[in-house]
């Protein structure tokens, strides 16, 4: 069993081989693509955009951004913040145009190290994908909050997150793909499976999806919405957009 301050090891060790592990899964990337779009759809409009990635892992989601914004034509300043090392040398040794960067430290620690981050002034946007799960559930809604006071006004929040407590069904489906499918995979890949138990049990664990959406209304967030996946991830994967007022 993983405690959540353990988390960021268990990705440093998984790190290695993270790229290859999520590679297999067919949507992963078009996912990710989906959430960055959605974030740059609704960033505020006229001006060079400052976002966050907020627990970009190897980079990823950080990629998504990046080519999010090259497709609409749109100029960023992109800052990668991660708790695991391992993770952050994997994006760091990847090509990356200018005005991106990243930054070693928790998403529980965004408001005290904010301008250690290079954050001191509000961002456009932020996105966070699969960083919920692994925030304690007694500190999720302080770091809405701070994500919420880190945006500008009318700046963005897209959250993309694994959630089956609304659904037996759901549940049954994602323990069946991590049992049968995922957790086999990463013993093939790294012979480490202890990342992937810890993602199957924390998905099984995290708030339902009317939780998380009460969650971000309650940091201050209005004009929540809330999509799912296509295919066998329906009803599990689901992005969240929430707006900072203007």
């Amino acid at each position: 069993m993983i405690s959540t301050q353990e988390v960021p090891l268990a990705f440093d060790e998984a790190a290695p081989s993270y790229d290859a592990m999520v590679a297999l899964n067919p949507g992963y990337h078009a996912h990710l693509a989906t959430a960055a779009e959605a974030l740059l759809e609704a960033a505020p409009a006229g001006r060079p955009l400052a976002l966050v990635d907020l627990g970009c892992g190897s980079g990823a989601s950080t990629r998504a951004l990046v080519t999010a914004a090259r497709d609409a034509d749109r100029d960023v300043a992109l800052t990668g913040v991660d708790a695991s090392s391992g993770m952050l040398d994997e994006a760091h040794a990847k090509r990356w145009p200018t005005g991106v960067s990243f930054e070693h430290g928790l998403a529980q620690d965004l408001a005290a190290r904010r301008s250690e981050f290079g954050l001191a002034g509000p961002v456009d946007g932020v996105l966070a994908a699969y960083l919920f799960r692994n925030v304690g559930p007694d500190e999720r809604d302080a770091v809405l909050r701070d994500v919420h006071d880190l945006l500008a006004p009318d700046g963005v929040l897209v959250v993309q997150e694994y959630s089956v407590a609304q659904s037996r069904v759901a549940d049954l489906v994602w323990s069946l793909v991590c049992w049968l499918v995922v957790i086999p995979l990463s013993w093939v890949t790294s012979r480490q499976t202890r990342l992937y138990r810890y993602l199957w049990r924390s998905v099984r664990a995290f708030d339902a999806v009317q939780t998380f959406v009460d969650r971000l209304y309650a940091a201050g967030f209005v004009d929540v919405e809330v999509s799912t996946a296509p295919g066998w991830q329906r009803g599990i994967l689901h992005t969240f957009r929430a707006r900072r007022a203007g």
